[in-house]
């Protein structure tokens, strides 16, 4: 596990991070942190593992069907979330990328969880004190890290993820990732060959099934 304090300054990105490539995106998203403000709370976690999805010429993308009332965000502006319910069970967080007018996103599939520990804890229905084995399912795959950051669509969709003035954005805190794996997308069908899942290697948080079959390493 990464080995940084939790508490470092935090900046937010700028939206022009998020107007490039998801393929760009992605890569560098790792490492970054994503900030959950509640209250007088606040959860961090860092992040471990994502995928990018290409806009409309993906047909594993929610964007291959155009621009709809469901996508809309994915055709907006840069650096906003785009949250969906998949398999009447749980809610997985996006975030836009390119331009404005050209659809693309990054799904969050894995977090190391930095502060707020107990509250993740709470909103998953684990049992405190947390076991090591609890601690990695905290936020390891996109609806458990959902569950554990309180996300859902109707609290989160088109929320501005680059603005610390949301209850939800993403920081940098000077961590640098290292090790960074990639490998093809999990747990869909379509284009499921493509080298699009992006993984800080040896993280225990990455997750399940593991191993996988490492592709490159940079």
């Amino acid at each position: 596990m990464a080995q940084s304090p939790p508490l470092r300054t935090i900046r937010p990105l700028a939206r022009a991070f998020f107007a490039r490539t998801p393929r760009r995106v992605a890569r560098e998203l790792l490492g970054k942190v994503l900030v959950r403000d509640v209250a007088d709370s606040r959860l961090i976690g860092r992040i471990v593992e994502v995928e990018a999805y290409l806009g409309e010429s993906d047909p594993a993308a929610h964007a291959f069907a155009g621009n709809t009332a469901r996508t809309s965000v994915l055709f907006g502006p840069p650096g906003f979330a785009y949250v969906y319910f998949i398999y009447g069970n749980h809610y997985c967080l996006n975030v836009s990328c390119e331009r404005q007018g050209k659809a693309g996103s990054v799904l969050f599939r894995a977090l190391e969880p930095l502060l707020g520990i107990e509250e993740m804890a709470r909103a998953r229905n684990i049992a405190l004190p947390l076991a090591r084995r609890d601690l990695v399912k905290l936020t390891s795959g996109p609806g458990r890290l959902a569950q554990a950051f309180g996300i859902t669509r109707a609290r989160d969709n088109g929320i501005d993820l680059t603005s610390p003035g949301s209850s939800l954005w993403i920081g940098e805190d000077g961590f640098r990732a290292r090790n960074i794996c990639i490998t093809p997308r999990i747990g869909i069908s379509k284009a499921a060959d493509q080298l699009l899942r992006y993984v800080l290697d040896g993280n225990a948080f990455v997750s399940p099934p593991r191993p996988f079959k490492v592709i490159g390493l940079k």
